[in-house]
């Protein structure tokens, strides 16, 4: 029996195949699933690819999985359900009966904790929070990046470029984040800014790729960076302590996991996220994550598909998580 557990998120795709032992056989990457910020077909043509490549690297002919659990950024309603369960079923994942699907923070806390009570707070592209307890009562925060996304890459690249504005008319102080922007996006005289934002319809992930901008500059002792840096960990910590004070977990300290490419990258921000949120939260206790959120899905498609994991599966998930060999191909 061969599982698949998928993490689609708004700059790749991750997909893993597992069979009902533990054993990681396959594993594939492509482009963004976040139909929301690339639009179903393109999401679909990427959500094909990365199974592919899953299939190609374990070396067996494609076929549906026994079952597939898909953790994708940006679904939070029956409707968003409903498109990637038909999206699945369009590239042959898994019979119809054996599609499950939820936000991606759900598997990041199912991998980060092992299936544990706690939380798990996603910091990349986008951030959310997501909390569970052991009564299996859950809450979570994330409204994507109009309305939501404090603390993301995508909030520090938007406020890396807000910065060099602010600079330019007088509003905001002198700060390296001005010529870094520039250099990274290519132009010369600030006013050029509006047409590539605007005009040029300047995408979510290359905002969001401004971020180390920011860290950079912060690291150099600029000012204003090291402010940007601040109010998004301490906007990070409020998602947390929102989940925390709803679910009441029985346990104390709670568990908290960081994850994603901004939340898990060594350094001054990852340090400010978490003294913010043991600030916030003082009855907490963040914790490395255990399986990362795509082997999270192959456990929650291991569970939703009749096989429920055992303590043996998830060591060995845990091993092999250590030698997944990535088909970009």
């Amino acid at each position: 029996m061969i599982f698949a557990g998928i993490d689609g998120g708004a700059t790749r795709t991750r997909v893993v195949l597992a069979t009902h032992d533990g054993t990681t056989i396959g594993a594939g990457l492509a482009g963004p699933t976040n139909y929301d910020n690339v639009g179903i077909e393109e999401a679909r043509s990427n959500m094909d690819r990365a199974l592919g490549r899953a299939w190609e690297g374990a070396r067996l002919t494609r076929e549906p999985a026994r079952a597939i659990f898909l953790g994708m950024a940006g679904v939070v309603s029956p409707q968003d359900r409903d498109t990637i369960s038909r999206m699945a079923l369009d590239v042959h994942a898994a019979p119809s009966g054996a599609i499950f699907v939820d936000h991606d923070i759900r598997i990041a806390l199912a991998g980060g904790l092992a299936g544990h009570e706690g939380a798990v707070l996603i910091v990349g592209t986008g951030c959310s929070c997501y909390g569970r307890t052991a009564d299996g009562r859950s809450h979570r925060t994330g409204w994507g990046y109009l309305l939501d996304d404090l603390g993301s890459s995508y909030y520090l690249g938007l406020q890396a470029m807000i910065a060099l504005t602010r600079e330019t008319d007088g509003r905001g102080k002198p700060t390296l984040l001005s010529a870094a922007v520039r250099s990274a996006l290519g132009f010369v005289d600030a006013d050029e800014i509006m047409r590539i934002l605007y005009h040029d319809n300047l995408t979510v992930t290359r905002i969001a790729s401004l971020a180390p901008l920011v860290v950079d500059a912060a690291n150099r002792g600029d000012e204003v960076a090291l402010m940007i840096l601040r109010t998004g960990a301490h906007e990070l910590s409020l998602n947390v302590k929102t989940v925390a004070d709803r679910l009441q977990f029985s346990s104390s300290p709670f568990s908290v996991t960081i994850v994603g490419g901004l939340g898990e990258t060594p350094g001054i921000y990852r340090q400010l996220v978490c003294e913010a949120i043991t600030r916030e939260n003082p009855h907490c206790g963040i914790v490395e994550p255990k399986l990362p959120p795509v082997l999270g899905a192959v456990l929650l498609a291991m569970e939703c598909g009749g096989n429920p994991p055992s303590p043996a599966v998830v060591e060995k998930l845990t091993e092999g998580a250590r030698h997944i060999a990535w088909n970009a191909e």
